[in-house]
């Protein structure tokens, strides 16, 4: 098996530069349509946005599955494989506006509106909210594959893969309150980021605490306490904490 930090440092690597890619791609996409910079292309051109849609969309469903394969390459298990995917996402998105800010110069602050995400309905947001769960990702997927690859185990539970999944809808949900009027036109202020707050603080909580005890629930953990002591009481002292047999007690 590969060291952690040789398959950190690729995955990575992957990530960075598949988000300098995608960068490149819209450069292009915004001068074949005859954008500005900073325009929102449904908002500024809905027609020439139609004729693009279903490439788009299709565009970004390939993208995940090539997220998900270098997860699935990078680990040795169904949750390793998951906090790799979880670094190559982070780090693409991260380096998908690091690449448009150095070619364009855009977004010009974090508060820009972007259009995030298409499928299965377009979602919209301030450019500083997908990098804050970006860097989230990339710190906890990097944790998490960490404690995996030295091999201690991780136990999620119901409880926090409830509250885990519960944070990224309501990140979600964040996204799509405002896409009707953002893409048309009206780019006041955020209404979506209550929820994103709760979202990210509850998604957060749980993933901190998957980490900090490594079993489901505080309870996995406590019964392997137990069943060591016990284990060790037998060994010194024998079935029922009487001496065994033969014992120089």
């Amino acid at each position: 098996m590969r060291r952690f930090g040789s398959t950190a440092a690729t995955v990575l690597a992957f990530g960075v530069a598949m988000g300098y890619l995608e960068a490149v791609v819209v450069v292009y996409l915004r001068v074949a349509l005859g954008l500005a910079p900073g325009a929102l292309v449904p908002a500024s051109d809905p027609a020439a946005f139609g004729t693009f849609e279903t490439v788009e969309i299709a565009r970004e469903l390939a993208t995940l599955v090539m997220i998900a394969a270098v997860g699935w390459l990078a680990g040795s298990g169904g949750l390793e494989r998951l906090a790799w995917a979880a670094v190559v996402f982070g780090a693409w998105d991260i380096a998908y506006y690091g690449g448009l800010w150095v070619v364009l110069g855009w977004p010009p602050s974090l508060a820009t509106w972007d259009v995030l995400f298409l499928v299965p309905v377009a979602w919209v947001g301030p450019v500083w909210a997908p990098i804050t769960v970006s860097v989230a990702l990339v710190g906890f997927g990097l944790a998490a594959a960490h404690r995996l690859r030295l091999g201690h185990p991780i136990a999620v539970g119901p409880v926090r893969a409830l509250a885990a999944v519960g944070g990224g809808l309501l990140v979600a949900l964040s996204f799509v309150v405002d896409t009707d009027r953002v893409l048309s036109g009206d780019t006041s202020a955020w209404t979506g980021w209550p929820l994103f707050g709760a979202g990210m603080t509850l998604a957060g909580v749980a993933a901190a605490s998957v980490l900090r005890h490594g079993s489901p629930d505080g309870v996995a953990g406590a019964g392997a306490n137990d069943r060591e002591a016990r284990v060790s009481a037998a060994i010194h002292h024998g079935p029922g904490g009487r001496p065994p047999v033969g014992s120089p007690d």
